[in-house]
């Protein structure tokens, strides 16, 4: 080689590694990560407008996420497997673009209704990346990936017409004062995103009703879990009001984790996918677990505990719980199968589980802050029994269904090639 080339030949390897990384770049200019902002847009369109309930808006989450991951991982050279497919791409087309494409066509294509708004958000991001080919490639291949998920979940179940099978046996599931509403029974029936089955993770079900075990789920919740409880303290009523705001655990940690721990474009959307898609799959899981034992709630026990041929319960006909209880069976939590799946993921992702994080709960009108991943999902099994709409067994299977799931997802998807 002559030293003209040679020169110019070490320039460019000079440029190359002196040029900033996608999470340099995005810091260096204050622009958020694309991923973290359209986190924040879905939340917007799925929860804040459509309201879409937490047990329904994690399929729409998913498919958001999963459509990013697959767009951000072919630009970046498809150094993980893909989650669906992995459209013609190539290193240098726009990631802020593909993003934003991605993101967009799921969401327009849930929520038509929301046009103007998301045109809006696709518009203003888009107004930020310089024009080009490198951002017209990446439009592509964010709408190629979009266009891929949103074909696979065709015909999957969603908002189908499936129903609780309500009861007035003792132990079975009907419809809890104040609403008397009865919503959800075609999650369980969903077909997920990796785990094989809906029943892939069935427990043994709740304790019998004439044991020893109920008998210490029902009078622990009975005592602390009742709206007028004297032995719940101050504390504890927060925390039940803190952790019953889904803002917190679905969206506000992980975007807060992901900006601490300066995630650049291509491992936040596998953080988010890993971490949604696994929800998805965790909920499917534990509705799943509902239809199948269908097992009454709390305010139901305690009110009809003479029925329930335990000498140890007593019935208390004017009992209520601190919180509204959720219209479907107890068994398992919903929230701890979620919480748990979410804390997992990050424990996994991050390779730790000591990294602390806060948030604020306009429910509560406080912050919380913990310690680590498992100093939370601590807190979260105790505060479904302080808010009286779970017992003590249905949070400790909720954790062990949603820690087997996310198991499952990242021994499955997302992995390195």
């Amino acid at each position: 080689m002559d030293m003209a080339r040679l020169f110019s030949a070490l320039v460019l390897v000079v440029s190359l590694l002196a040029a900033p990384t996608p999470a340099q770049a995005h810091a260096a200019t204050g622009a958020p990560n694309p991923v973290v902002l359209w986190n924040s847009n879905a939340q917007q369109a799925i929860y804040e407008v459509a309201r879409q309930a937490p047990y329904v808006a994690p399929r729409s989450f998913a498919m958001v996420h999963g459509a990013i991951y697959d767009a951000v991982n072919a630009i970046s050279g498809t150094p993980y497997e893909p989650y669906l497919t992995a459209p013609p791409a190539r290193r240098g087309d726009s990631l802020d673009a593909a993003v934003a494409a991605a993101a967009y066509r799921v969401l327009i294509s849930l929520f038509p209704a929301q046009a103007a708004s998301l045109d809006e958000m696709y518009a203003d991001a888009l107004a930020k990346v310089p024009a080009g080919g490198a951002k017209n490639r990446g439009i592509t291949v964010g709408e190629r990936a979009a266009a891929a998920m949103i074909a696979a979940r065709v015909g999957d179940g969603a908002f189908g017409d499936a129903t609780w099978n309500a009861s007035t046996a003792p132990g079975q599931w009907r419809p809890t004062p104040p609403t008397l509403g009865s919503d959800g029974a075609w999650v369980g029936d969903l077909r997920p995103f990796v785990i094989p089955r809906g029943d892939m993770f069935r427990t043994a079900g709740p304790p019998a009703l004439t044991g020893a075990a109920w008998a210490r789920d029902f009078n622990e919740v009975k005592a602390i879990g009742a709206v007028n409880s004297t032995v719940r303290t101050p504390d504890q009523t927060e925390a039940a009001i803190w952790w019953h705001d889904r803002r917190l655990t679905e969206w506000e940690i992980k975007r807060q984790v992901a900006e601490r721990q300066h995630l650049g474009t291509l491992p936040a959307a596998r953080f988010f996918a890993i971490a949604e898609i696994a929800n998805a799959d965790s909920l499917i899981a534990c509705f799943n677990e509902k239809k199948f034992w269908n097992f009454w709630r709390p305010v139901t026990a305690v009110q009809s505990a003479a029925d329930d041929g335990n000498p140890r319960t007593a019935p208390d006909p004017a009992w209520m719980p601190l919180l509204v209880t959720p219209p479907f069976p107890d068994y398992t939590s919903g929230h701890t199968c979620s919480t748990s799946t979410i804390m997992y993921a990050m424990r996994s992702f991050f390779g730790r589980d000591s990294i602390p994080f806060s948030a604020y709960s306009a429910d509560s009108g406080t912050t919380r802050h913990f310690p680590s991943f498992s100093a939370a999902l601590d807190e979260v099994v105790e505060a479904r029994i302080w808010g009286g709409v779970h017992y003590r067994e249905a949070d400790v299977q909720g954790v062990r269904i949603g820690n087997g799931v996310a198991k499952y997802v990242l021994s499955h998807e997302f992995r390195r090639r």
